[in-house]
C-alpha cells in the first residue's frame, strides 16, 4: 500500500502522546508486519523506546528555551548569566560598614591638668579590629586621639593631691568587613581573554594585581575601557585637607574585569600581548583577507579577524609570569555585629606625633591599653539575592544607563552599589512632598548576622549618598531615612479531610507559610490575604481554608514600630496596605505563624 503523507501533529510532545501517534501510525502503515501492541511485545517495547526519547529530547528543548530568556529562567546561574547582559553586576560577597569607638589611656602631663600630648596615639588606617562572632573589619581612615573635638576625661586621680594621673581618650572611626589576603598565581604561555579564579569565596574587591616584573593590572568595568582614574598625594598645603588626593587620568594598557558568582570571583584579562602592543596601528587588509579570498583555495585557515586591528586588543594579558593578587575578603559569612560585638583590635598600626617617644615603655603601654567598642550595629546585606530578586533587579537597571532619573534608577543604582560600600536589603525612593524642591526621600533598611531586617548605620547612608553623586541629576536632592519595620504574624485555621492526620497536616501547612514569607517584602508592599489562602489550600490534606488573621506582634525581641492592622485593612479584607515608608516582617516564623485544623 503507497503511503500518503499525512500531517504530523507538532502538538504531541509528551510520552503518552508521542506514543499514541507512533501507534496509529504503525497501524496503518504496516499492518501486516506488526500485529501484537500488546504490553509484552517487541513492538510495544519498541514504541516506548521511541516515544520516551522523544519526550526527553521536547523536555529538554523546553528547558533550553526557558534558561535563555530572563523572565522565564529558574537556575541561578542563568539569570546571574543573563542578568550580566542587562548591565546587573552580581556583588557577591557584601561590604558592612559602621562606626566604632575606640579608647586610649595616656598618662597625665607635669601639671595633671591634660594628657601628655606626645603620647596621643594616631591609630592609623587599615588597623584591623574583630568581633565576638570571628568577623574582622579594617579601619578606613585615621583616628587621631589628639583632636579637640574628642571627649577626654580623667581615668584615674592622685590621691592625696586630687589631680589626674591619665585620662581616657575617645575616639571614633569607620570600619569596613573584611582583612587584606594576598594570593599569588603561575601564569604559562600567553592565552588570550586569559581568567584567573580566587580560591576565597568571600572576596569583597581587588585591591592591586602586579605581576613578577612589576607590572600593575588595573580593574576595569569593560575590557575596552583603557583609561583609568588614580588617586595622588596633594601637595598643596592650602587644598590637602580638603582634598587628600588628586584624581588623575592613566593609560592602562594592562588591566582586567571581574565576574562574581555565589561560588567566588574571576578575573579576566585582555588578549593582546607585548609582541602585539610593540607593533601599534592598522594591519593591511589585502595582506591578511583580500589575497586569501581571491584564490580558489585556502592555504591557511588560521586567519584571526583580530589580525586587521594592531591597538592594545582589549588590554595586555600576562603571560609567563606570577601574578600577586591583593584583595579584602571577609572571614565569615555574616560580616554583619550586633552593638558591643567589636570589642577586639587585632592588628593595630599606631603613630605619634613625636617619632621619638614610639619606642618607649610608656608609648607601648598607651598601644597596649587601647580598646574599641561599636555603640551602634554593622550591618549590610548578608544573604545573597534570589533569582527573583536578581530578575527585578537586572530589569530595572537595563534602563538606567548610568543615571538615575526615574525614582526606579535610582533603586536600580543603590541596588547596585559596589560591594565595597555596603549593601541594603531593601530601598525605596519617594517624592518629597513637603519639599518645593526636586527632593527625593531614600528608605532603606538592612539585615543582620540572623537575616532579620534591621535599620541601616550612619555610615552605610553616608556611602550610599556619595555614591548617588555619580547618578542623580543636577537639581535632585536625596535624604537618605530609615524605613519603619513592623512586625507582623499569621494565625490560620483549616479544614482537613477525614482519612488524614490532622497534625501532619498543621506542620506541612506551617512549613508551606514558612518557606512562601521567608523572603524579606518590600518596602511600601501590601499583604495579601488571599495568597495565605491560596498557598494553605495547595497543602495535601486541606478541605478548606475557614480563617486568616494577621496581628501585629510586639514586645521586646519585636520592632519598637507597630501598625493597626484593621485600620490599614481593606474594606473586603483581601489585603493589608501599609504606608509608604513601611516594611512588614514576619520576623519569628516558627512562632510567630500558628494555625489550627478542624
Amino acid at each position: 500500500m503507497a503511503k500518503r503523507n499525512v500531517p504530523i501533529r507538532y502538538t504531541s510532545r509528551d510520552f503518552d502522546s508521542i506514543r499514541d501517534d507512533l501507534t496509529n501510525y504503525a497501524k496503518r502503515y504496516y499492518p501486516d508486519t506488526f500485529k501484537d501492541f500488546s504490553e509484552s511485545s517487541f513492538g510495544s517495547l519498541m514504541l516506548d523506546t521511541v516515544a520516551y526519547v522523544g519526550d526527553i529530547m521536547s523536555f529538554y528543548l523546553d528547558y533550553q528555551t526557558n534558561e535563555s530568556f530572563l523572565d522565564s529562567a529558574t537556575e541561578y546561574d542563568n539569570v546571574l548569566r543573563l542578568s550580566k547582559q542587562m548591565g546587573y553586576k552580581f556583588r557577591g560577597s557584601t561590604s558592612t560598614t559602621g562606626m566604632v569607638t575606640f579608647y586610649a589611656i595616656v598618662n597625665a602631663n607635669s601639671t595633671g591638668l591634660g594628657p601628655k600630648t606626645a603620647f596621643m596615639p594616631i591609630l592609623k588606617k587599615n588597623s584591623v579590629v574583630s568581633s565576638t562572632t570571628g568577623a574582622s573589619f579594617i579601619l578606613l581612615e585615621d583616628v587621631r586621639f589628639d583632636k579637640a573635638a574628642n571627649d577626654v576625661v580623667a581615668a584615674a586621680v592622685n590621691a592625696s593631691t586630687g589631680l589626674p594621673t591619665s585620662y581616657a581618650i575617645k575616639a571614633q572611626g569607620q570600619v569596613m568587613s573584611g582583612e587584606f589576603t594576598t594570593e599569588t598565581k603561575t601564569i604559562g604561555a600567553f592565552e588570550r581573554f586569559k581568567k584567573v579564579r580566587l580560591t576565597n569565596a568571600n572576596v569583597v574587591e581587588i585591591v592591586s594585581v602586579f605581576d613578577s616584573d612589576g607590572h600593575e593590572y588595573f580593574e576595569v568595568d569593560y575590557l575596552s575601557q583603557d583609561v583609568v582614574y588614580k588617586g595622588i598625594p596633594n601637595r598643596d598645603e592650602n587644598t590637602r585637607d580638603n582634598a587628600p588626593s588628586l584624581m588623575r587620568p592613566f593609560i592602562a594598557a594592562r588591566r582586567f574585569t571581574t565576574t562574581k558568582d555565589r561560588r567566588g570571583i574571576t578575573l579576566q584579562f585582555g588578549f593582546g600581548s607585548d609582541s602585539q602592543i610593540a607593533t601599534p596601528g592598522l594591519a593591511e587588509p589585502a595582506d591578511v583577507v583580500m589575497q586569501r579570498n581571491a584564490k580558489n583555495y585556502v592555504t591557511d585557515t588560521a586567519f584571526d579577524p583580530s589580525d586587521l586591528v594592531g591597538t592594545d586588543k582589549l588590554g595586555i594579558g600576562p603571560a609567563n609570569t606570577t601574578l600577586t593578587i591583593t584583595y579584602r575578603a571577609n572571614t565569615v559569612n555574616s560580616a554583619n555585629a550586633g552593638v558591643g560585638q567589636v570589642t577586639t583590635l587585632l592588628n593595630p598600626i599606631v603613630e605619634f606625633n613625636d617619632p621619638s617617644v614610639a619606642n618607649s615603655s610608656e608609648a607601648r603601654t598607651v598601644i597596649s591599653g587601647i580598646e574599641c567598642y561599636n555603640e551602634e550595629p554593622i550591618v549590610g546585606s548578608v544573604r545573597n539575592p534570589t533569582t527573583e530578586e536578581i530578575r527585578v533587579h537586572a530589569l530595572n537597571m537595563f534602563p538606567t544607563q548610568n543615571r538615575a532619573v526615574t525614582a526606579t534608577d535610582y533603586e536600580a543604582v543603590i541596588y547596585g552599589m559596589p560591594s565595597q560600600f555596603g549593601a541594603v536589603k531593601r530601598c525605596r525612593v519617594l517624592r518629597d512632598q513637603d519639599s518645593l524642591k526636586r527632593n527625593l526621600n531614600i528608605f532603606v533598611v538592612s539585615e543582620n548576622s540572623r537575616g532579620k531586617l534591621v535599620q541601616s548605620n550612619t555610615a552605610l547612608k553616608e556611602n550610599i549618598k556619595v555614591f548617588l553623586n555619580r547618578y542623580r541629576m543636577l537639581n535632585d536632592t536625596v535624604d537618605i531615612m530609615d524605613a519603619k519595620i513592623v512586625n507582623i504574624g499569621i494565625e490560620f485555621e483549616v479544614v482537613s479531610n477525614e482519612e488524614v492526620d490532622k497534625y501532619n497536616v498543621l506542620d506541612s501547612c506551617i512549613r508551606a507559610l514558612r518557606q512562601k514569607y521567608s523572603r524579606p517584602m518590600f518596602i511600601g508592599e501590601r499583604f495579601y490575604l488571599t495568597d495565605v489562602f491560596t498557598e494553605l489550600n495547595k497543602v495535601r490534606g486541606v478541605a478548606d481554608t475557614s480563617k486568616v488573621k494577621l496581628v501585629s506582634k510586639r514586645g521586646a525581641n519585636y520592632s519598637s514600630s507597630t501598625l493597626n492592622v484593621e485600620e490599614f485593612m481593606s474594606l473586603d479584607g483581601r489585603y493589608l496596605s501599609v504606608p509608604d515608608n513601611v516594611v512588614l516582617e514576619i520576623k519569628f516564623p516558627k512562632i510567630d505563624i500558628k494555625g489550627t485544623v478542624v
